[in-house]
């Protein structure tokens, strides 16, 4: 409950941190799109990132239990769960080409 109240907190900080930012006139906006740009390219990559890594660490382990309990079934398992790791990796690097592309 807590990680779920901090990130409510978050979001509304930041929603009301660019309702603030575009009040102001354009000189001074200008600067602050480009820093607001760049701090949600950072905090983009530094999601996915994590959340790729989660779900790596997340396929390889269900993969190796299912070979465990049943090692006859290590070859029916291993393509299907390098094909995963390849789309989720694919999506962290999406994320990655995005996010050097807005700044």
């Amino acid at each position: 409950m807590k990680l779920r109240n901090a990130l409510k907190l978050m979001a509304v900080v930041a929603l009301f941190a660019g309702t603030s930012a575009f009040a102001q006139d354009e000189a001074v906006a200008g600067g602050l799109k480009d820093a607001y740009s760049s701090l949600g390219a950072a905090l983009a990559l530094g999601i996915a990132a994590f959340g790729g890594a989660i779900g790596q660490s997340r396929a390889a382990s269900a993969a190796l239990e299912g070979i465990a309990r049943n090692p006859s079934a290590g070859d029916k398992l291993f393509t299907p769960m390098i094909i995963a790791l390849a789309l989720i990796e694919s999506l962290v690097l999406y994320t990655f080409v995005i996010a050097f592309l807005k700044i």
